[in-house]
């Protein structure tokens, strides 16, 4: 059962990138805004929802290093290992003014973040305020964008259809990579639990990078499509929802009590790979296949530091 459950999450997230790229390319065509847009929003937020439901998950049973390491291990994978990825199938382009507003939010929140860890908690208040910073964020990326992009999807690459297909396709896509996901976050804790591995050490690592499977499968798909903006779209959008989101509405169900791990060295880590796609991002205006080899390499190295191999 567990192999089966293996196998049908790869065909899920599969499937459901597919889905979800070609939908939500279609949409941002039909509404005429970019794809980094609709990456940002649409993509992000919704391939976030597996980071939304472990969280909530792991703050109910009282397990709060789970919650908060689900989010800071998320937000280190989808840059690191997701982004680096997807650089490495095709530089990925960076649109300057975009980036300067979006980059600049993400390095923002994960500072945010530091600094409440180093309070020790993040209590309900913190977290009204981080859902009220992702609302006014939202709000300023919808109304500041103009239409057209410099990145446009070739009338071969856009599916036929209208606004309304486009948002189906985009649905259907990610209901597959979230249950996709889900099966392969179930096999791999039954088998992670019976090593005996803590809840925040499996928080960090294996639902983190478990969570981020659909952000995995959208982007590797998008890099594979030359939909390079809603690769990076898709990674900005999910960190900036994990922190402000993901974090302020656990935390606004019960305080979350920071574990030391994270205080005292992911979270730091997390904002220092944050740093690094703002750097990688305006040098040159691209996130070349080098800067994505690096990115992977970092990530090899932060996960065999978090598994205590070195």
């Amino acid at each position: 059962m567990t192999w089966l459950l293996l196998a049908s999450g790869l065909v899920l997230l599969l499937a459901g990138g597919e889905a979800l790229v070609r939908g939500a390319v279609l949409a941002a065509t039909r509404l005429g805004v970019s794809p980094l847009v609709i990456g940002l929003t649409l993509v992000g937020f919704g391939t976030s929802t597996p980071e939304l439901v472990a969280s909530l998950q792991a703050a109910a049973a009282g397990a709060p290093g789970l919650a908060l390491g689900n989010v800071v291990g998320s937000n280190i994978a989808n840059v690191l290992l997701i982004l680096g990825l997807a650089a490495v199938i095709a530089p990925v382009a960076v649109s300057r003014g975009a980036f300067l507003r979006d980059g600049a939010a993400v390095v923002g929140a994960s500072l945010a973040l530091a600094a409440l860890s180093l309070h020790g908690t993040v209590g309900r208040l913190a977290g009204a305020a981080l859902l009220v910073a992702l609302a006014l964020y939202t709000l300023n990326t919808l109304r500041s964008e103009r239409t057209g992009w410099q990145e446009v999807a070739t009338e071969e690459d856009t599916p036929q259809g209208g606004l309304w297909r486009g948002l189906w396709l985009a649905a259907l896509g990610i209901a597959g990579v979230v249950v996709g996901a889900e099966f392969l976050v179930r096999s791999a804790l039954v088998l992670a639990r019976g090593f005996g591995v803590s809840e925040t050490v499996i928080g960090l690592t294996l639902v983190a990078v478990g969570t981020s499977l659909p952000e995995l499968a959208t982007s590797v798909v998008a890099a594979l499509r030359r939909q390079s903006a809603l690769a990076l779209g898709n990674v900005l959008g999910s960190n900036l929802f994990n922190i402000l989101g993901i974090a302020g509405v656990t935390a606004m169900v019960t305080p979350l009590p920071v574990p030391p791990e994270i205080a005292g060295r992911d979270v730091w880590v997390m904002l220092a790979a944050a740093l690094a796609l703002a750097a990688a991002g305006v040098t040159g205006w691209r996130i070349d296949r080098r800067e994505g080899a690096a990115f992977l390499a970092a990530y090899a190295g932060v996960l065999a530091l978090q598994l205590g191999l070195v």
